[in-house]
């Protein structure tokens, strides 16, 4: 796996003071680099470094570490020398996901050794829920919401019932561009009030669930668009319809289609963790969203394939139910925290994103 160089920070604090017009606004719509505290407003000075000396290796807690973006994060951190708990339901999966001979130093920890793991890490990433892209009944819908819920409810307990010296300084947590619910003509950034369909609903609940993290702990919310990469997500079921020339346009084609190659998501979440401007609402998405038509032309194109054969919407709600929405509606999202707090995608644009993963 490849190895980036991250700029780790120093930071200083000048206090100033906070004007009556913003002094009621709340944390997200401050600009990134300012934070309230009391009634005082901190501006923070980053003097960055890109050596990473053992005084920066970090100790992090991750929920749903088995899954396709917890897999390659875990990747990530164990390459980079910090020590990785992964929280996890059933031991046997994550050892086989994560063998001592590969993964030598990492602590797996059933739900009953949560509470050890969590108390003494520097963060706590949390990628914990039931996948969405399934058919849904109603008893999916309840488990896809309550296994969010239920996880980032135990975790935020976990991490408030620690004592102040040995609880976790940073609670990155996921939620999704579903919280916006869909539109083909808006567009949405992190300030956008949320939908009203059910994904809007399990995304808001979601949220509120890890707010009620300790106020001492810095939170970012990171609203993960759909994730590219070759082995899992959405485009692992796209690639198998376009090499028996069945690809092309699901539904109209017009709706919009917020991506993130899976590198930069695991990049943004790893930078969350480690950099002190990265709080509130970030939104997890390249800066170039498509028309899903656009996509299914350039991921026909970069496996030598047409892309002219449409799925019919019905083909894919017998396969989906109501969960075809999530694929046949969309949203616009554009990263607009993520630009200002000068995150460095490497994948601004689905074309190189497709040819990265398909080479």
């Amino acid at each position: 796996m490849e190895t980036l160089s991250w700029s780790h920070n120093v930071s200083s604090s000048l206090h100033l003071p906070l004007p009556h017009s913003v002094s009621n606004s709340p944390p997200f719509q401050s600009s990134p680099l300012f934070y309230q505290t009391c009634q005082v407003r901190r501006f923070r000075i980053c003097c960055t470094s890109h050596q990473t000396s053992k005084g920066n290796q970090i100790i992090i807690s991750v929920t749903g570490a088995t899954g396709f973006i917890g897999r390659r994060l875990v990747q990530r951190l164990h390459a980079d020398k910090h020590s990785v708990h992964v929280l996890t339901r059933s031991r046997s999966k994550a050892e086989a996901i994560f063998p001592v001979k590969d993964f030598p130093g990492i602590k797996i920890a059933e739900e009953s050794e949560w509470k050890n793991s969590i108390q003494g890490s520097t963060g706590v990433v949390n990628l914990a829920g039931m996948p969405i892209s399934t058919r849904w009944s109603s008893e999916i819908k309840t488990e896809i919401k309550q296994s969010r819920i239920r996880v980032t409810s135990k975790v935020v307990e976990l991490i408030n019932s620690a004592p102040e010296d040995i609880r976790p300084k940073v609670f990155v947590s996921a939620t999704a561009v579903g919280y916006y619910g869909t539109s083909e003509t808006q567009v949405f950034d992190e300030q956008s009030p949320s939908g009203n369909d059910y994904l809007a609903e399990v995304c808001r609940e979601w949220e509120s669930t890890a707010l009620k993290v300790n106020g001492d702990v810095r939170v970012a919310l990171i609203r993960i668009g759909v994730v590219l990469g070759k082995d899992g997500g959405a485009l692992a079921k796209m690639i198998p319809l376009f090499k028996m020339f069945a690809g092309g346009p699901i539904g109209s084609g017009k709706q919009w289609f917020s991506w993130i190659h899976l590198d930069d998501i695991v990049n943004l979440i790893y930078e969350a963790l480690i950099n002190p401007s990265y709080e509130g609402v970030i939104n997890g998405t390249a800066p170039n969203p498509v028309r899903f038509a656009e996509l299914c032309d350039q991921l026909g194109y970069a496996l030598g394939r047409p892309s002219w054969l449409p799925v019919p919407d019905f083909a894919l709600k017998a396969v989906l139910g109501e969960g075809a929405s999530v694929v046949l509606e969309g949203q616009r999202v554009l990263p607009n925290q993520a630009k200002k707090l000068g995150f460095p995608f490497k994948y601004s644009y689905v074309k190189d994103a497709l040819k990265s993963i398909l080479s």
